[in-house]
C-alpha cells in the first residue's frame, strides 16, 4: 500500500510550480470562454501572458461579496459556473444566502486526498457527521469518500443516541465531521456504556482542533487529522501523519497576500489566503477567502513535497467603524504605499475618554517629525478621520496578519 494518494504529492517543487502556472493559464482561458462572469472580469487578460507566479499575482481578486452581488443579478450562480442542465448535480444554499454548485465530476471538492492522508483506505466505512441540510459539507465528504472507494454512513448532525447506536451496530472505521461533535458522541457513548471503539481515525474540519482535544481522541484510540476547506473551493489544505502544518492540495494554486490587497507576501508572513481553483466546472480565479494563514518553511516530514500553511489563523476582514466612518484594510495599505519609509503598519483603535481614538503604529528605520506629519495627513486624507502616528522599531509589530486592531472596550469607566 502506497504512503501517498498519487504521484502528484511527491513531485519536485520546481516541476509542480511550472505545472501549476500552466494550469492557471489554462483555467483563465477556460473561464473566459465558458463562465460569463469571468468573460467580463478578465476581459483585459490574455491567458498567454500568464507564465509565472508574478503574472498570476497581477490577476484581479474575486471576493465572496462579488459572488453574492452577481448572483443576485444572475441567479443562481452569477455566471461563475461552467456547467448546467444534466451536468449540474447540486445547488447548495449557504448562509448569506450564497449558492454553490456541485457537478457530476468525481471528487468535485477533492476530499479523497485529505481522507487518504487521514488514514482512510478503500473498503473503509466512514461515519459522516457533516450536515446534509442545504449546505454542501455532507456531500463534499460523500464525493471524496466514494472516489476513494469507501462506504458512507450519512449520519449528519444531532440525534446523538442514534449516532452512538449506529456506530456500535455498523462498526465504521472512522469519523468525519467537526471535532466538537466527535467529542459529544464519545461522551454520549461513555454515558450509555456503548462500545464505539471501531472508530480508529477521524478527519475533522469546520472548527479549530486544540491539542487538548486531539489528545482526548488519541487516548480513546482515534488518530485525528484536520483539513481546511470551504464550500466554494473544497479542500484547500490537509494534515498528514506528520501533524506539522497543513499541506496545500494539489488541485489548487494558493497565494498568501497582504490583507486589503492582492500583493503576495514572503513565506512566513501572515496574510490572506487567496486560491485559484483548477476545477473546470467552477473555475474561481484568485478567490480571496478572507481567512488568514502563512506559508511554513521546508517540506513536510511525511514526504509530500507541496508547500504547507500553518492552518486557519483568523479572518482578514478587519473593517472597523470609527466616528461614523468605516475604515478598511485597503486604506491602511494605501497609506503604507504613500510612504516608502514605512516597513509595516497597524492601525490600533481604542475607546479613550468616551471617544474613539486611532493610532497608526509604523515600523520605520529613521523616525522624524516630517514623516510623522506626512503620515498623519495621509490618515486624514485616506480614512477621512483624524488619527495619530506612533513610530516603533522595525520587527516590533506582531506577525499575525492584523492591519486593523480594534481594542475598544466600552465597559471601561
Amino acid at each position: 500500500m502506497t504512503d501517498h494518494y498519487d504521484e502528484l504529492e511527491i513531485r519536485e517543487p520546481a516541476e509542480r510550480e511550472r505545472s501549476l502556472v500552466k494550469a492557471v493559464a489554462a483555467q483563465v482561458a477556460h473561464a473566459k470562454t465558458h463562465a460569463p462572469a469571468y468573460e467580463q472580469l478578465l476581459k483585459d487578460v490574455d491567458p498567454a501572458d500568464i507564465d509565472s507566479a508574478e503574472a498570476i499575482a497581477k490577476l484581479p481578486l474575486t471576493r465572496k461579496s462579488a459572488l453574492l452581488e452577481l448572483q443576485r443579478e444572475n441567479l443562481p450562480l452569477g455566471g461563475f459556473c461552467t456547467v448546467s442542465g444534466p451536468d449540474l448535480a447540486y445547488l447548495f444554499a449557504s448562509p448569506g444566502p450564497i449558492y454553490e454548485p456541485g457537478s457530476k465530476r468525481a471528487d468535485f471538492w477533492r476530499f479523497a486526498r485529505a481522507l487518504f492522508a487521514a488514514g482512510f483506505r478503500p473498503g473503509n466505512i466512514i461515519h459522516n457527521c457533516f450536515s446534509y441540510h442545504l449546505t454542501p459539507a455532507g456531500a463534499m465528504i460523500d464525493s471524496g469518500a466514494h472516489a476513494l472507494g469507501c462506504t458512507v454512513i450519512p449520519a449528519g448532525v444531532g440525534q446523538t443516541e442514534l449516532q452512538v447506536q449506529t456506530i456500535h451496530d455498523l462498526q465504521p472505521d472512522g469519523y468525519v465531521g467537526t471535532p466538537s461533535f466527535l467529542k459529544i458522541i464519545l461522551e454520549k457513548a461513555a454515558e450509555l456504556g456503548t462500545d464505539v471503539s471501531s472508530l480508529k481515525k477521524a478527519l475533522v474540519s469546520g472548527e479549530a482542533l486544540p491539542p487538548t482535544l486531539r489528545s482526548i481522541f488519541g487516548e480513546q484510540g482515534i488518530a485525528c487529522r484536520q483539513c481546511y476547506a470551504t464550500a466554494d473551493l473544497g479542500v484547500i489544505a490537509y494534515e498528514s501523519e506528520a501533524e506539522e502544518g497543513l499541506i496545500i492540495d494539489e488541485g489548487i494554486y494558493l497565494e498568501i497576500v497582504r490583507p486589503g490587497t492582492g500583493e503576495p507576501l514572503a513565506d512566513g508572513e501572515v496574510g490572506e489566503v487567496v486560491v485559484t481553483s483548477l476545477n473546470p466546472d467552477y473555475p474561481l480565479i484568485r478567490f480571496a477567502t478572507g481567512d488568514l494563514s502563512a506559508i511554513l518553511s521546508g517540506p513536510s516530514p511525511c514526504g509530500r513535497s507541496n508547500r504547507r500553511i500553518k492552518g486557519w489563523m483568523g479572518r482578514a476582514d478587519q473593517t472597523a467603524k470609527v466616528r461614523g466612518m468605516f475604515i478598511h484594510p485597503q486604506q491602511i495599505a494605501q497609506i503604507i504605499k504613500r510612504h516608502d519609509q514605512i516597513n509595516r503598519a497597524r492601525l490600533v483603535i481604542d475607546w479613550i475618554d468616551q471617544r474613539d481614538e486611532m493610532v497608526l503604529q509604523c515600523e520605520v528605520e529613521e523616525p522624524s517629525e516630517e514623516t510623522a506629519h506626512a503620515v498623519t495627513e495621509s490618515i486624514r486624507n485616506v480614512c477621512k478621520v483624524r488619527g495619530s502616528v506612533e513610530f516603533v522599531v522595525i520587527g516590533t509589530l506582531p506577525n499575525d496578519g492584523k492591519v486593523i486592531d480594534d481594542i475598544r472596550n466600552y465597559d471601561q469607566a
